[in-house]
């Protein structure tokens, strides 16, 4: 395998490619810069709440299986990969002026976050453009570069890519959407509402996380943001599906910390991911992890 770090990601490649997916973890960033949280007015465990803590670590293994793993290193919080560099929130952001009704943007969810999660604010005040300016400068432009390269030459090799969106989402997070009487479903996978991956992708990587034990429901209440929208194109043979997993089964949301069980989970996504690389490359033999 090859590793690449930058100050906007780490990017490891597998020894060899074996099929057409890729795996990003865009929110899963934990360099949090000094002076940004002398900044902001929240302590660090509530600016963590926005993380996707240890999604890159469960996915980790993708690479000797034989697909590349794109994660972020800049949190959440500071800047968001998962929203397109032009949303600017006027109400953190000063010279922004009013922009068209956005709802991620409305929620204090755009690429420079006004809230965690929770809604609890970051910022006492507002941010100057330039210090915006040169966060997705530095941060977001190579994060996106590199996956936009990530895409182009897997499609160029493989005819086509399949984008595998990593992310969590906090247990409270689909209470609302599950019907009394029913378990609430581990995983939601998000392609759009069949906008931005194949039927044939969507039905291999649900069976993937199903086989598993899992309990996986489509785009309620997690349809695909930034990243599904920009890069989904199943009609070129590019297919993107988010993935949210329910921290609960891995962590202690509260402490942010692994469970004692994490290994053990940690075994379960790597049969997931073995599985979606597989049906990516029907017929192909795995390398050793």
């Amino acid at each position: 395998m090859s590793r690449t770090e930058t100050e906007a990601y780490v990017l490891t490649r597998p020894t060899g490619r074996l099929s057409p997916v890729i795996f990003a973890s865009p929110h899963s960033g934990r360099d949090y810069p000094a002076d940004f949280l002398a900044r902001a007015v929240l302590d660090r465990r509530a600016i963590r709440s926005s993380e996707d803590a240890f999604v890159d670590e469960l996915f980790d293994m993708a690479p000797g299986l034989g697909a590349p793993l794109l994660s972020a290193r800049a949190p959440r919080a500071y800047l968001d990969l998962n929203r397109g560099a032009d949303e600017l929130d006027p109400a953190v952001i000063e010279g922004i002026a009013r922009v068209p009704h956005n709802p991620r943007i409305s929620s204090g969810l755009g690429v420079i976050p006004r809230v965690v999660a929770g809604g609890r604010a970051i910022y006492r005040g507002k941010l100057p453009l330039a210090e915006a300016e040169a966060r997705i400068r530095r941060f977001w432009h190579p994060y996106h570069q590199a996956l936009k390269g990530l895409i182009e030459e897997t499609q160029a090799a493989c005819g086509r890519a399949v984008l595998i969106d990593c992310h969590s989402m906090p247990h409270e997070a689909i209470e609302a959407h599950t019907r009394p009487g029913h378990p609430r479903p581990e995983v939601v996978l998000g392609d759009r509402h069949g906008a931005t991956a194949g039927c044939e992708v969507m039905e291999r990587v649900e069976a993937a996380f199903a086989a598993a034990g899992l309990r996986v429901v489509r785009n309620a209440p997690f349809a695909g943001a930034y990243v599904a929208q920009a890069y989904g194109r199943p009609s070129r043979g590019v297919h993107v599906v988010q993935v949210e997993i329910d921290r609960a089964l891995y962590m202690d949301e509260a402490r942010i910390e692994p469970l004692a069980g994490f290994g053990a989970f940690r075994s379960v996504m790597a049969g997931v991911v073995a599985e979606i690389i597989r049906d990516g490359a029907p017929g192909l033999t795995l390398a050793a992890e």
